[in-house]
């Protein structure tokens, strides 16, 4: 069974349907999408990458963002992997559409 895209059960355990919350975790999701996927791109080292997916896994796991936890979890281990930066690129697009279809 694969990872759902976006958890929330797992997000209302932290924002107690707080929308405003909830809008500011995306926003900080997405911000961190843009900073990792930007570094993983930049890396240099294993250390580098798996210092950013290990960052992003972290990030979407805490409001639920499990696919893309996931996806990240699968890249740690696969310095320098085109595929598992394009799975974590696809899994980051899923996860900011399914954060925009909550906000509406």
């Amino acid at each position: 069974m694969s990872a759902p895209v976006l958890d929330r059960d797992h997000l209302e355990q932290y924002t107690a349907g707080d929308a405003a919350l909830e809008t500011e975790l995306f926003g900080l999701l997405s911000d961190q999408i843009d900073s990792c996927v930007g570094l993983m791109k930049a890396a240099r080292s294993d250390d580098d990458w798996r210092t950013a997916v290990h960052t992003l896994k972290g990030a979407a796991r805490g409001v639920g963002a499990m696919e893309l936890g996931e996806a990240c979890e699968k890249a740690e281990a696969c310095y320098p992997d085109a595929e598992a930066l394009q799975a974590v690129e696809r899994a980051s697009e899923r996860a900011r559409d399914a954060m925009a279809a909550v906000r509406g």
